[in-house]
C-alpha cells in the first residue's frame, strides 16, 4: 500500500510541475524575483494564515506549486515522503477524494484497522489528529471549498495549522476573515509577450514581433487571454476587442482638466466675467465630484469574479 501512495504522491508532482512550466512561470522565477512571493513566504514562516489574491488566469496556480516547493523542506515534507507535513489540494467535487489526496501526502492512513477506506469524518479527523504547527495546506481555488471543508479548516488552524488559499477576492467570511490578504501584481507587458511567444511556438505558429506587439492589447496583462489569443490566431479567428478587464489609468487627464477649469475660473475673476467665473466654479466641483466618485473601490470587477 505505501508503495502504491509513493507512486500516487509522485504522480501528483509530476503532474504540477508540468502544470506550472505549462503556465508560462517557472517557480524558480517566481521564489527569486516576485516580492509577492517572498511575503506570502514571510507570513507563512512567522505561522499565519494566508489568502492571496489575483484575477483568474493571472498565474495563482504557479504561485501554489511554486510556494510548495518553496516551503517543503521547512515543514519536514517531501510528496511522496511517508512524513510529509505539507498538502497541496483542489476540491473537484468528490469530497472524499479530496480528503483522501490530502491525507496521503501528510502521511495519514485512508484505510481503518480492518484494511477497509475510512468514511470521510474519519478521513478528516486522522489529518486533524495527525497535524500540528508544522503542517502546512495549500488550496489553490478557495472558492471552490465548501461549508464544511471551511468548518474543518477551522479545526485544523486551531491545532497550529497553516492554510495558504488563492482567489479571485475574498470571500469575507469565516476562516478568510482572519487570513491575512496579499494580492498579486500583475505580469508585466514584457513577460505577456514571452507568454504569447512561447505559446505560438508550442502550437508551431509563426509570428512576427510586430504581430505580437499588436495582439498583446488585447490580452491586457493576463497571462491566459495571451495564450488563449495566440491559440485563435493560429486558428485564424477574428479578434479585435479585449477581453481583460484592466482600464486605462485617466487620473492625470482629470487633474489637467480640474486644473483648467480653475484657471477659467480665475480668467473670469480677474476679468471681471461672471459667465466665466461661473463655468469655471461649477465645472470644478462637478469635475471633484467626478473624481472622488471614481475612486470608490469595488466598483470594478475582476475576471473570473
Amino acid at each position: 500500500m505505501d508503495t502504491r501512495r509513493a507512486s500516487q504522491q509522485n504522480t501528483s508532482s509530476t503532474s504540477q510541475q508540468s502544470k506550472s512550466s505549462e503556465l508560462g512561470v517557472s517557480s524558480s522565477e517566481l521564489q527569486n524575483n516576485n516580492s509577492e512571493f517572498k511575503k506570502v513566504c514571510a507570513a507563512v514562516r512567522a505561522g499565519n494564515s494566508v489568502l492571496v489574491l489575483g484575477e483568474a488566469g493571472t498565474g495563482k496556480g504557479d504561485f501554489a506549486v511554486a510556494l510548495h516547493e518553496e516551503l517543503l523542506g521547512e515543514f519536514n515534507s517531501a510528496i511522496g515522503s511517508a512524513s510529509a507535513r505539507c498538502a497541496i489540494a483542489t476540491y473537484k467535487g468528490s469530497i472524499k477524494k479530496f480528503f483522501i489526496a490530502i491525507a496521503m501526502q501528510l502521511g495519514c492512513p485512508t484505510e481503518n484497522d480492518e484494511g477497509k477506506p475510512m468514511t470521510v469524518d474519519a478521513l478528516k479527523e486522522e489529518i486533524l489528529v495527525n497535524s500540528g504547527e508544522d503542517t502546512l495546506l495549500i488550496f489553490p481555488e478557495a472558492k471552490r471549498l465548501t461549508t464544511s471543508i471551511r468548518y474543518w479548516l477551522e479545526d485544523m488552524i486551531s491545532a497550529g495549522a497553516i492554510v495558504v488559499c488563492f482567489a479571485v477576492t475574498n470571500p469575507g467570511k469565516d476562516i478568510f476573515l482572519d487570513m491575512l490578504e496579499i494580492e498579486l501584481d500583475l505580469p508585466s507587458d514584457a513577460h505577456i509577450r514571452l507568454v504569447m511567444a512561447a505559446e505560438a511556438q508550442r502550437v508551431g505558429l509563426e509570428i512576427s514581433k510586430s504581430r505580437l506587439a499588436e495582439l498583446q492589447p488585447l490580452a491586457g496583462r493576463n497571462p491566459m487571454l495571451a495564450r488563449k489569443i495566440i491559440k485563435n490566431e493560429a486558428l485564424g479567428l477574428k479578434q479585435d476587442k479585449p477581453e481583460h478587464t484592466q482600464y486605462v489609468v485617466i487620473m492625470p487627464i482629470i487633474l489637467a482638466c480640474l486644473m483648467s477649469f480653475g484657471i477659467v475660473r480665475f480668467i473670469g475673476m480677474g476679468t471681471g466675467n461672471k459667465s466665466l467665473y461661473i463655468f469655471g466654479g461649477v465645472s470644478l466641483v462637478a469635475g471633484m465630484t467626478l473624481k472622488q466618485l471614481g475612486s470608490i473601490k469595488g466598483a470594478r470587477k475582476r475576471l473570473g469574479q
